[in-house]
């Protein structure tokens, strides 16, 4: 018997609706702004039917991007509002409607305008990908405001429950609002160590769902025996428009490194070697060199600004330099805006009693009173960092990466954190996009770990994309 859907299905679909609408719309104006704007062109041959080709094809353009859009799941309610592939898929729609348009029109021999053909997608796909990331935004903000949830059920031995149910309530941008465990009938206990009520049994799954109206299910380890229970509680969930997620043992590794290949009817996820090696060479390198003194460039009147309010503030140095232990243990000077009192080394041991991180191996302190006031302007926004672009362009740090490290905080390293030191640290790095000081000791090695294996130049670009974001948020930063 199929369940009515949810008020969260039905929120899903008409955020579904709402974007291919707006797709619809921007790909029509990218189709008229197109038409007006070839007449204005000087760069190809003067065609006075333009007018006439684009009311006779325009539709018909338009209609095969949106199925374009549809075939290749742009509108996939798992893909909206979060992750890459979202954005991809609508690259690769606006691909595949101009091969097919460039193909036909050669086959037809049909004369369509290139002006006219490259404004459209020119101006459509920008358009479309801006649309899609203020969606997102919107998206974003629905969920803070308690709509378009999706109400969760985390099913697995009481440990794992809690390892998910912590990163789902830290990014609750997500929209995913735990509403109860699962856990295995031998550990009957009335909530999880981290306090997520237990609503029944791993046995019990299909029922406590539709008693709790829950929209996804999250397995994690314990949450079956064998896959002969997975499959039986896929079919008691049959028909009830709950999704069903299962948190796989190789955490910690990117998709990109993964691929599942079956064989013989047994699904194989095959897995590269670490990327640390890539790390560490040649590309990373003049990408960053190259980054680092284009920023260099454009940031140099905000460092004259705040190098004078620095000195101005107490007459002491301008800059703050420091030994950080970077790729291979390697030390270097590591250069900042001097963000607190002169002698601030000397008054440490007279504020370590602040220190929120007490289990770790780094001292922060949200109110810290060695900051200066102008240090704290600096410190919220991360301008006392940008003197770290020199240590870039000099080779001793690279624009993302772990984070640099104090020799003292090395030394107290287990060896899986040493790991870190593979690569040179960053000047940002997931631990920036992921709260800053907001995260525990745990985190940031988990964080740093995650980025030293799944190297890649694309997730430096979505990294670097995501800083700008946390900085203007000053999410984290003291």
């Amino acid at each position: 018997m199929t369940q009515p859907l949810s008020e969260r299905s039905r929120g899903q679909r008409l955020l579904q609706l709402g974007i291919a609408g707006g797709d619809l719309l921007l790909i029509t104006a990218a189709t008229a702004l197109a038409a007006v704007g070839r007449t204005s062109l000087d760069v190809f041959d003067v065609a006075n039917d333009v007018n006439q080709v684009a009311q006779s094809v325009g539709l018909w353009i338009v209609a095969a991007w949106m199925v374009a859009n549809l075939a290749l799941g742009t509108y996939t309610s798992s893909h909206l509002g979060v992750g890459t592939i979202e954005y991809a898929r609508v690259l690769s729609a606006a691909g595949l409607t101009a091969g097919a348009i460039g193909i036909l029109s050669y086959l037809t021999k049909f004369n369509l305008s290139r002006g006219f053909f490259v404004l459209i997608f020119a101006i459509g796909v920008p358009l479309v990908l801006l649309w899609r990331w203020y969606a997102r935004r919107l998206v974003h903000r629905a969920h803070a405001h308690g709509h378009l949830v999706t109400r969760v059920l985390i099913s697995g031995s009481a440990s794992h429950v809690d390892d998910v149910a912590a990163v789902l309530e830290r990014e609750t941008w997500l929209g995913y609002r735990i509403v109860g465990a699962l856990t295995p009938s031998s550990q009957p206990t009335p909530a999880t160590p981290r306090g997520v009520p237990v609503v029944g049994t791993t046995a019990e799954t299909a029922e406590s769902v539709l008693a709790e109206k829950a929209d996804m299910v999250v397995f994690t380890e314990g949450a079956f025996p064998s896959a002969v229970d997975f499959r039986r509680i896929a079919w008691d969930l049959e028909g009830h428009h709950v999704q069903m997620a299962v948190v796989p043992s190789l955490s910690d590794i990117s998709s990109g490194r993964m691929a599942m290949r079956p064989v013989g009817g047994l699904p194989l996820v095959h897995v590269e070697q670490p990327q640390s090696l890539g790390a560490s060479r040649g590309l990373k390198r003049a990408f960053d060199f190259v980054g680092a003194t284009l920023l260099l460039a454009i940031a140099t009147p905000i460092v004259i600004v705040f190098a004078i309010a620095t000195k101005l503030q107490d007459g002491g140095p301008v800059l703050f330099r420091q030994t950080r232990v970077g790729r291979d243990g390697e030390l270097f000077e590591c250069l900042k805006f001097r963000s607190m009192v002169v002698d601030a080394e000397a008054r440490l041991s007279g504020v370590t009693h602040l220190n929120q991180n007490a289990d770790g191996v780094l001292f922060k302190a949200q109110s810290d009173p060695r900051i200066t006031r102008v240090g704290a302007f600096m410190r919220r926004f991360s301008i006392d960092e940008l003197p770290q672009l020199i240590n870039v362009v000099n080779g001793d740090m690279s624009l993302v990466g772990p984070r640099p490290a104090l020799p003292a905080e090395v030394r107290r390293y287990v060896p899986d954190v040493q790991r870190r030191l593979h690569v040179r640290p960053g000047m940002t790095g997931l631990w920036q996009v992921s709260g800053r000081s907001d995260l525990s000791w745990d985190d940031t090695v988990r964080l740093d770990l995650y980025y030293v294996d799944n190297w890649s130049i694309v997730q430096d670009l979505s990294i670097m994309a995501k800083t700008i974001h946390a900085v203007v948020r000053s999410r984290g930063a003291y």
